[in-house]
Order: structure tokens, then C-alpha cells, then sequence
């Protein structure tokens, strides 16, 4: 080993702490907790959160691919600067909206934000342990960067419903300024070689269309990518919903922000310790966990309908616990299956596909809860993914 090739193992191994440094700073995400009350309060009904949702993921499916093969044709780190820039500029934007249209705005730009950085954080690490040789690792240190996130959105949740009971505008000024900050560990990281330098030789054009026809042949040569795509993102989905109409289902309650702030604590404590044993549980487990993990999270829904704030709170934690466990299985089980020349932009395709699932969902969830309730149309999702779940199991059986 010459000493060129020795330096940039030793920056590849120092990618792993900035990584987890900026997962951290990036994910004080104060307004995770508050911004459906946020748009409540600027007059905006549930269908119209649910619109606006819908819009962000609708971007996502636009943006999600091109952004993906951004980072893979011209870096991985760049993509990631691009993304931090553009929340900063979102939250700018959602503090001084006042109609329908410059939230709309805001939440395409968040979007873009997101898209930037999807696969691209995910690829580089990958990509750096696997040319160190550490790529059996990976499990490991993603369940690792899962607590980091947990521990950092956990205080961003108290933080934030603190900072939003006294100002929304006090909530959303820290949400800039810590999307600056957290320009600095992405500075430092090192990209891992992995064949761009020749790539960028051709023309972008034939170059662009060739990559992207790579991809899907993969996607479409090989089912099992598009299994554990369809199959995870309608779970995460799922939980996603859960995580931010929980918000308003409390407030309904005659909860205040500060204590639907410390619910969701308690939540993001339970999911810090779900991407604690994701680790164990899936290697002493393996599969059985995805199919139990995936029928808590369906349980956690038909638990709203008993009306007990105490039940409801152990059900929430507990779809926080398994939802959090089963990232890391679903990140190997792609990344096992990905080439690395295309892994940025099939994770990106990943992520389109929880998107849709998105767009499907959240919208009609907002528009049914406005005419029935949240209760109702809690227990429906609850009874669906319950559903797909067994239904999923039985295939993957024959």
C-alpha cells in the first residue's frame, strides 16, 4: 500500500464520524414537531396539510432520480451542500408565508432539499467502508447513525414545541441557522472513489441516459430490489402518517405544544432504542423481524381507537421502536443487491417510491380525518397495513 492510497483510507475511516457528526446537527430539526400545528394555526385545514404533503413528495418524484444521478456522475458531497442550502432556504420561506402557494413553495424547495441528500449520505458512507473493507460494518454503524438521529430529533422535539408555544418565529429561525451550521461536516468529507473521474470524460448527455437505463434494468432484472422497495415504503409511510397526524390527534385532546413535544420525546426515545438493537435484533432474528416489526406499527393504529391518551402514546413508541429497527434491515438488504456506480440513484429510486406511497396516502388520510376524524381513519390504515403485511409475507413464501 503506497502512501496516497494510506491517506485516503484514513480520510474514508474519519467519513464514518462526520457523518454521524452531521446526521446529528442536521437532523435538530425543530419544526418535525410542530409544523402541522403551524399550518393549523395559519388557517390551513387537514386537507390542505395533506396537499401540501402531497406536493413535497410529488417533488420527490420529479427530483428524486435526477438528483440521484447528481450525485453519483458529479459527487456525492456536492449534492449534499446543494441539500443543506436548500432547507435553509424552505425554512426561510414557511416563517414568512402567508398563503397556500408560498407554502407550496417551501415545501418544493424542502423537497429538493431532501432529494439532494438522499442516497447521497447513504452512498458515500457505503462506499467509503466498502473500499476500506469494512462494508460488513455497515449494518452496524447505519444502526448507529439511526441512534444519533433519534437522539437529535428527540431534542429537537422538546426544543422546538418549547420554542413554538412562546413564537413560531423564534422555532423557525433556529431551523436556519442550524441548516448553515450544518454545512461544516459535509466540507470535510472525503469522496470514495468509485469510477466518476472516467465517467465524466463522455458526454453528460449519452452518459446520463446510459446510467439511468443501467438502473432500471437492474431494477426491472432483478425482483427482489423491487420487493423490498414496494414493501417498505408503504411501512414507512405508514408511520410517517402516524408521526405527524399524531401531532394534531393530541392537540384535539386539548394537548399543548410543549407536552405533544415531550409525547413525541418519548417516541423518539423509543425508536433511539429500536436503531440501538436493530443490530441484534435482525441478526439473531433475520426476517421474522420485519414481518412482527410490521404488524406493532399496524397495531400502533387500531390502539387510537380505545381513545386513551396512555394507550395510544405506548402504541406510538412502539411503532416508533420497530419502525426505527428496520431501516438499517432495509438499507443492507438494497445495498447488498446495488452496484456501487449506481447505488446513489437506485436508493434514490427507493425514496421516489416511498413518495408515491405518500402522495397517495397522505392526502386522502387529511381529507377522510376532516370528515370522519383521526380515530376512524387511524383504525382503516392500521386494518390495511395488516393486510399488506400478511399478504406480503405469503408471497414472499411461495
Amino acid at each position: 500500500m503506497n502512501a496516497k492510497t494510506s491517506k485516503l483510507q484514513t480520510k474514508l475511516k474519519r467519513n464514518i464520524g462526520l457523518d454521524y457528526f452531521s446526521t446529528f446537527i442536521t437532523n435538530l430539526n425543530m419544526q418535525s414537531s410542530i409544523w402541522v400545528l403551524y399550518l393549523a394555526y395559519c388557517g390551513l385545514n387537514l386537507a390542505e396539510i395533506g396537499l401540501l404533503e402531497g406536493i413535497y413528495h410529488a417533488t420527490s418524484i420529479l427530483c428524486e432520480i435526477p438528483s440521484g444521478a447528481v450525485a453519483d456522475l458529479l459527487g456525492r458531497k456536492r449534492s449534499m451542500v446543494l441539500s443543506r442550502v436548500c432547507i435553509a432556504v424552505s425554512c426561510m420561506l414557511m416563517l414568512f408565508s402567508g398563503s397556500f402557494g408560498l407554502f407550496a413553495l417551501s415545501f418544493i424547495v424542502q423537497a429538493l432539499g431532501n432529494n439532494f441528500n438522499s442516497g447521497s449520505e447513504e452512498a458515500l458512507v457505503y462506499d467509503s467502508m466498502k473500499y476500506i473493507g469494512q462494508e460488513e460494518r455497515y449494518v452496524r454503524v447505519y444502526g448507529r447513525l439511526n441512534v444519533i438521529l433519534e437522539v437529535s430529533q428527540g431534542i429537537a422535539t422538546v426544543t422546538g414545541g418549547i420554542l413554538a408555544e412562546y413564537s413560531y418565529l423564534w422555532c423557525y429561525g433556529a431551523c436556519v441557522i442550524i441548516a448553515v451550521l450544518s454545512l461544516i461536516p459535509v466540507i470535510l468529507l472525503t469522496e470514495a472513489p468509485c469510477g466518476r473521474e472516467e465517467k465524466r470524460k463522455a458526454a453528460i448527455r449519452e452518459l446520463v441516459a446510459s446510467h439511468f437505463s443501467t438502473s432500471f434494468q437492474i431494477l426491472r432484472s432483478d425482483v427482489r430490489i423491487l420487493k423490498i422497495i414496494i414493501f417498505y415504503s408503504v411501512v414507512f409511510a405508514s408511520q410517517t402518517l402516524l408521526f405527524f397526524y399524531s401531532q394534531q390527534y393530541y392537540f384535539e385532546h386539548g394537548y399543548n405544544k410543549i407536552r405533544i413535544s415531550l409525547i413525541l420525546l418519548v417516541m423518539s426515545g423509543a425508536s433511539c432504542l429500536g436503531a440501538v438493537l436493530s443490530d441484534r435484533l435482525y441478526h439473531r432474528f433475520k426476517k421474522k423481524i420485519v414481518f412482527v416489526g410490521t404488524m406493532v406499527i399496524a397495531a400502533a393504529f387500531l390502539c387510537y381507537s380505545l381513545e386513551n391518551m396512555a394507550v395510544s402514546i405506548l402504541a406510538f413508541s412502539a411503532a416508533g421502536f420497530f419502525n426505527s429497527a428496520l431501516y438499517p434491515v432495509q438499507s443492507d438488504s438494497l445495498n447488498q443487491l446495488i452496484p456501487s456506480e449506481q447505488r446513489a440513484t437506485l436508493i434514490s429510486v427507493n425514496s421516489m417510491f416511498f413518495s408515491v406511497a405518500m402522495i397517495v396516502m397522505f392526502p386522502l388520510a387529511g381529507m377522510a380525518a376532516d370528515h370522519l376524524g383521526l380515530t376512524r381513519v387511524f383504525v382503516f390504515i392500521g386494518a390495511a397495513v395488516m393486510v399488506f403485511a400478511g399478504l406480503s409475507c405469503l408471497g414472499s413464501r411461495r
